[in-house]
């Protein structure tokens, strides 16, 4: 009786908070918790999504890393490249473009914070649309004819067939939309900066603009910066479809825009080898735990 006494007043007490949690905890569980669990066991059989996942082993992971020539020369390069170029590159330019709008009154920094962020709520495919516009092979392509009537070329560039060009267009045009959530907790951040602050720090002499944001804006709003910091290794290497989308080809050309992503999709959704692709998706989540690992133990909290 006493025990049941003390549920109904811990049940009084606290069910109403585990209820609003307990939606949460299945949606983790369903969409996060099973299908790591299940990709990282399917990651060691051999399945086509016909018969039942025959056990093999370290066999797919020792093929990737020593018989999957596609991975080595061409797709772990280039997620590399770009995870370099479009992690951090993205994040400072985000951090950048947050601080400059938290300098200008409310009506203006409202309407230019959503037009940046606007491009983020677009999937890969809308924005292929618009790029594969300004990018097309034909003479009737934004930049081809731009160049042709200057006469920088010749003849049109096959842009987004080039091996050359796809990269950096996929950079710029990731780059262009990675204004995401991120971008908008540091720029809610910054607003949240206490005044007294720089106030104080004017007095100690404290005045360029540069030792404000290092000394006082960025140790302010840490839990901001991990967050965007996260937010940005995630979309990044998740990044993948805006390859696919722009060369109209996966493999994409030559290979020279193959990511992670697009090798999972690769032998998942077009060769049918489960258990390889599932292989390939341990290795991604290995990634992103490393570098979300690596960013909370720059931008989290110390232990006291």
């Amino acid at each position: 009786m006493t025990m049941r006494v003390s549920f109904r007043r811990w049940l009084r007490k606290e069910g109403s908070a585990y209820a609003f949690l307990s939606s949460y905890a299945v949606l983790f569980i369903v969409f996060i918790a099973i299908p790591v669990v299940v990709a990282f066991l399917l990651s060691f059989t051999y399945f086509d999504t016909i018969q039942a996942p025959r056990p093999i082993g370290l066999r797919n992971y020792i093929n990737l890393l020593t018989q999957d020539d596609v991975f080595m020369k061409y797709v772990l390069p280039n997620t590399i490249e770009f995870a370099v170029l479009v992690g951090p590159g993205g994040y400072m330019l985000a951090f950048l473009l947050a601080w400059m709008l938290a300098q200008l009154p409310r009506i203006p920094r409202t309407l230019l914070a959503l037009i940046l962020y606007s491009p983020s709520m677009t999937s890969a495919v809308t924005m292929a649309v618009v790029w594969k516009t300004l990018f097309s092979s034909d003479q009737s392509g934004y930049l081809n004819s731009l160049l042709l009537d200057l006469g920088i070329i010749q003849d049109p560039v096959q842009w987004l067939q080039s091996p050359q060009h796809l990269m950096p267009i996929m950079i710029v045009v990731t780059l262009w939309s990675s204004m995401g959530v991120g971008f908008l907790a540091m720029l809610a951040g910054i607003l949240e900066v206490n005044p007294e602050l720089y106030e104080a720090a004017a007095v100690d002499g404290l005045s360029n603009r540069w030792q404000q944001i290092f000394y006082i804006t960025i140790p302010s709003m840490k839990p901001q910066m991990l967050f965007g910091a996260v937010m940005a290794i995630v979309g990044t290497f998740q990044a993948g479809s805006i390859g696919v989308a722009l060369s109209g080809a996966n493999p994409t050309p030559q290979y020279a825009g193959q990511l992670l992503v697009n090798h999972i999709e690769d032998y998942g959704f077009l060769r049918y080898e489960m258990g390889y692709a599932a292989a390939i998706s341990v290795v991604l989540l290995l990634m992103v735990l490393f570098f979300s690992r690596l960013a909370n133990r720059l931008f989290g909290e110390e232990d006291r």
